[in-house]
């Protein structure tokens, strides 16, 4: 035998005169497989699909491949089945082709963003009372003030709200609309207090809206200049019966480091709440990305994707983001290995940060308005000693440290010093109510920040 491709030949004819092969699966399976070379012992081909792939090397057609290679050669092999996909992938890239799959990829993320509006929002029994409200206020009724919507990151509500700017905006280009974040709102107060010493232009500005819009508002919880000044915006807003709008990832009552006549203003309108969405509605958001990105999802993959990726919107959006990209870098339609591969880089990006104790001290000297070398020093004035033992009881609670190694990350204290900073959190929390809701809120927050 002059060739591989002959040996392989006389393997499919052992197959169906010893093994008892039938011509159909012969037909099926074995001709389509497109004999590469032998490679030591590696019977090496080619193949058209992880499916293929899969049924070929099922113990049935395997074992009997086996003996007949070994029947014809006289030796053992192994077999090695490459698809078109993982052979486009394993080629060699050459410098100039680098440039052009990168152009390929920016190419397929063009005009895949569609505006947030109400008529690309997808409704569904996750979201629809909240986006019943929204429309509600884009309209201009005043009976939901505040709107309070509340819900985890990526389901919509950033969606929501600027769909509700959109609308307002259209039906009465003259309104002074005003979007901004918790975290945006707070910065801008802390440049006008400290670089300009005047905070007029900011009370101009957001005391001036006819529409406030703010996003991620439990941003302002535990900052008491950002809170203070927030109330008299809130109430000089309301009182005007200007329409307010807010987000939160948590509902009211959740907020924990929140001024109670903060969290009453929040109540005293509507709250409404967007949940995971349902299968169908997951279905109906990777088809609506896909019909903006001109891409034909099969309905198996498109199902796959929508079982696999259950609670955050933003990952279906990016898994039809990626299934465009693999197909033009590829040239083969969207399959489910492809889903697969997709999702599983989803996944891998979205794992859990570590939470570190550089993460719990930067965030319980925010919350304390000291710095994290306040609590790593010997200061002794109260508000960073505090801040000292809580960030210590958050290291030990969170991340279960030895006591000595605790010692070491503060600045080398003594193990009686940690079980003395441990043992007076633990018994003021038994007492205080507001340590306890500041503790549990920036635990929370530190989980939270790492996707734990």
């Amino acid at each position: 035998m002059n060739s591989f491709a002959e040996v392989f030949e006389a393997v499919k004819q052992y197959c169906t005169n010893e093994g008892g092969l039938g011509e159909v699966p012969r037909k099926l399976w074995l001709d389509a497989l497109e004999p590469v070379a032998l490679e030591g012992n590696d019977a090496v081909f080619n193949c058209q699909s992880e499916f293929q792939k899969d049924v070929i090397l099922g113990n049935k057609y395997k074992n009997l491949l086996l003996e007949a290679f070994e029947a014809t050669l006289g030796f053992p092999v192994n077999l090695r089945v490459i698809t078109i996909e993982e052979k486009q992938s394993a080629e060699p890239i050459l410098p100039e082709q680098i440039e052009e799959m990168q152009s390929e990829l920016e190419k397929s993320f063009e005009g895949g963003e569609y505006a947030y509006t109400f008529d690309t929002f997808i409704v569904g029994g996750s979201n629809e009372f909240a986006y019943a409200a929204c429309t509600n206020v884009a309209k201009g009724d005043s009976t939901y003030n505040p709107l309070f919507i509340y819900g985890p990151s990526g389901l919509g509500k950033t969606h929501l709200i600027h769909a509700i700017s959109h609308e307002m905006k259209k039906n009465n280009p003259d309104l002074n609309i005003i979007y901004v974040t918790g975290e945006t709102f707070t910065n801008e107060l802390i440049e006008a207090i400290a670089q300009k010493k005047d905070t007029t232009k900011f009370h101009e500005k957001y005391r001036s809206a006819d529409v406030l819009l703010v996003d991620d508002v439990q941003f302002i919880g535990g900052k008491e200049s950002t809170q203070e000044e927030f109330f008299h915006t809130f109430n000089i807003l309301h009182i005007a019966g200007k329409q307010i709008v807010l987000t939160s990832d948590r509902p009211p009552k959740d907020i924990k480091i929140l001024e109670d006549r903060i969290r009453n203003r929040f109540e005293s309108g509507l709250i409404a709440d967007i949940a995971t969405p349902e299968f169908e509605t997951r279905i109906a958001i990777i088809r609506r990305k896909a019909e903006c990105l001109e891409l034909n999802i099969p309905d198996e993959v498109a199902e796959f994707i929508a079982n696999r990726l259950k609670s955050n919107i933003r990952q279906l959006e990016g898994a039809v983001k990626k299934l465009k990209a693999l197909k033009q870098l590829a040239g083969s339609s969207p399959s489910i290995s492809m889903a697969q591969s997709v999702i599983r880089d989803i996944l891998t990006d979205d794992q859990p940060i570590p939470i570190t104790v550089e993460k719990i001290i930067a965030e319980v000297a925010n919350v304390y308005g000291v710095t994290p070398e306040d609590i790593r020093s010997n200061k002794r004035a109260s508000q960073i000693s505090t801040a000292r033992k809580v960030a210590i009881y958050l290291v030990r609670e969170i991340t279960e440290m030895p006591l000595a190694a605790i010692g070491t990350e503060f600045g080398g204290r003594d193990h009686s010093t940690i079980v003395y900073a441990v043992n007076n959190v633990t018994a003021s929390l038994k007492r205080d109510r507001n340590l306890r809701d500041t503790v549990e809120t920036i635990a929370k927050t530190v989980r939270e920040g790492s996707g734990k």
